[in-house]
């Protein structure tokens, strides 16, 4: 689902779906977005195509139908242009980035850069010579600006998405700020892209480090309230197994009861805590114990620690 600002929109298909999808970077994320866009036929797998020196993750992407370039193809049957940039001469060809990433650019409408963070700088000053006009670049890498990518790449045709870990289940809290150059297609492409691994808002960039504290660190944060809750479970007598499937099945029917009625946490919390019950009881625990504030504080502190990374 696409939520753009505080209004959820049903994301666009057909003409938007058509067009072919490259990843410089193969990781589990660049995975997580593939498998999804391929489930839920946003773009057939046949349409999505990447690169990678390890043989077995060429074997993961290959496993669901994704385009694998030859790791083994040969630099000097392949110069498109253009040809003239500092950063490219097809004369003293001495690229570093795996050279199977000219090709997925080449063969690819939309670009998505999913490389390591202290990577990006590196592989988009070498590709830029291979972004066109007609290419969209679309960078998932955490902390990396858009004034960067735009220096580093060439291209002012640029979306930023900050997703999270939960894309690996089809539940990621996903947030995409637009370039200056992006048109309303290129949203909409984004969008279906991402809402087949969960939820996309759209935000302004100067919210990212802030939505890094919360969606970005959150689910270690709820991991850990799990683990609690299990914890606390097994000191009350509980055996691990049940305890554990217990936590695990309540935070992910709160969330629901949050999601999927519109009522605000407090309104739904007030709704299961009856005067003088267990619940009160062990709230009044929480309160004692400043859960609140100490949550409000982690996303605060992480804010801050992505914010001094970014200026690095």
């Amino acid at each position: 689902m696409y939520m753009a600002a505080a209004a959820a929109v049903v994301p666009p298909s057909g003409e938007a779906a058509a067009f072919k999808l490259g990843f410089i970077g193969a990781g589990n994320l660049a995975e997580s977005i593939a498998r999804g866009v391929a489930k839920s036929s946003v773009l057939p797998p046949s349409s999505i195509r990447t690169a990678h020196r390890r043989p077995d993750r060429r074997a993961v992407f290959q496993s669901f139908g994704v385009r694998i370039f030859d790791s083994n193809a040969q630099a000097h049957t392949f110069f498109p242009p253009p040809y003239s940039s500092p950063y490219f001469c097809p004369r003293d060809f001495q690229l570093t980035t795996n050279f199977c990433c000219l090709q997925v650019v080449d063969d690819s409408d939309v670009v998505i850069i999913s490389v390591k963070p202290q990577a990006v700088k590196h592989v988009l000053l070498e590709l830029r010579p291979f972004f066109t006009e007609e290419k969209l670049l679309v960078s998932i890498a955490a902390g990396i600006k858009m004034k960067d990518l735009q220096e580093w790449s060439g291209q002012r045709r640029l979306i930023r998405v900050m997703p999270n870990t939960p894309s690996a289940v089809g539940q990621a809290a996903s947030v995409m700020c637009m370039g200056e150059m992006a048109t309303k297609k290129d949203e909409e492409r984004v969008a279906s892209l991402f809402s087949a691994i969960g939820r996309v808002w759209k935000a302004d960039e100067k919210y990212f480090d802030a939505i890094t504290g919360l969606s970005g660190s959150g689910p270690a944060y709820v991991y850990l309230a799990i683990e609690a809750l299990a914890d606390g479970g097994v000191a009350a007598g509980l055996p691990r197994d049940l305890a554990l499937g217990l936590a695990t099945q309540t935070v992910l029917g709160a969330a629901a009861m949050v999601g999927g009625t519109g009522k605000h946490p407090g309104q739904l919390k007030d709704e299961v805590t009856s005067p003088a019950g267990t619940t009160i009881a062990g709230i009044q625990e929480l309160e004692r114990g400043a859960f609140r504030g100490t949550l409000i504080n982690a996303v605060v502190a992480a804010t801050k620690r992505c914010r001094e990374l970014s200026q690095t």
